[in-house]
């Protein structure tokens, strides 16, 4: 028997070249490294889309689930309000003519209130799309439909009785943002899928309440030929920064923080 006769012939010869016998290497040579190979198949690691990649696969499910609706209804009657003067044989008022755009921006301003209610929410608050991208889509999706209703809004009002329009689009822009932020705000500190109505009646009172508690040095809604009214700009101007500031705070995801790891560098012990 081979095992009462000892090893077998050779056995305990070193390979050639420094290979390694049973794992270890001879000689004081190094055992030849080699390349891990790349992954293969299904399980392969995939690079995350990019943000354009996103934006398109989101746009057109985001498009259809914009409430239409709402925006329809007081886009159409923004430019029917602005039009009234042209009903009539006499001239209107510049208080007259300045107060009926405003009336139109408020109906758009309550239509865009309702520009973030999603019945889903809960649901596509576990896709890996982040808050800021699916928000952020909906507010740019509207804004070419808001610049469209403007103009035509705008166009509607005779232009020998319109205000200026620089100091007039920039109330609709600090009233559009200023509902806008509303609904981002509403989205975040509630948890409401449709929390529109809310903002709706937030944006109408301040309409409303706003010119009778205002100080004077603070008026917003003056007429063209005040001398306030380019002062009163200057504070539109600041309201649609702050709106603008709001919505961009409320945006992010609400768990974008510095997160601090614990715990040791080394190695944990048992005991």
């Amino acid at each position: 028997m081979r095992g009462l006769n000892g090893p077998r012939p050779g056995a305990d010869r070193a390979p050639a070249n420094g290979a390694p016998v049973n794992g270890a290497p001879v000689n004081g040579a190094t055992a030849p490294r080699t390349a891990p190979r790349p992954a293969r198949g299904p399980g392969r690691a995939s690079s995350p889309p990019s943000v354009f990649a996103s934006v398109r696969a989101l746009a057109p499910p985001v498009l259809r689930a914009l409430p239409w609706r709402p925006l329809a209804a007081t886009g159409l009657l923004g430019p029917l309000l602005a039009a009234v003067p042209r009903l009539s044989d006499d001239p209107p008022t510049p208080w007259l003519a300045v107060n009926l755009l405003r009336g139109a921006i408020l109906l758009y301003a309550l239509g865009l209130a309702f520009l973030l209610d999603d019945p889903a929410r809960h649901t596509t608050a576990a896709v890996p799309t982040g808050r800021v991208l699916r928000t952020g889509l909906r507010l740019a999706l509207a804004l070419p439909v808001t610049v469209l209703w403007w103009t035509a809004t705008l166009l509607a009002m005779p232009a020998e009785h319109r205000p200026p329009a620089g100091a007039i689009t920039l109330e609709a822009a600090a009233v559009c943002a200023l509902a806008a932020a509303g609904a981002v705000s509403a989205l975040r500190l509630g948890q409401e899928a449709a929390p529109g109505r809310q903002v709706a009646v937030g944006v109408l009172l301040l309409a409303v309440l706003g010119p009778w508690f205002l100080p004077e040095r603070w008026a917003l809604f003056v007429t063209p030929d005040d001398p306030l009214w380019t002062a009163a700009h200057d504070r539109w101007a600041g309201l649609l920064a702050a709106s603008v500031l709001t919505a961009a705070v409320w945006l992010r995801e609400p768990g974008a923080r510095l997160r601090i790891r614990c715990g040791t560098s080394g190695p944990s012990r048992t005991s």
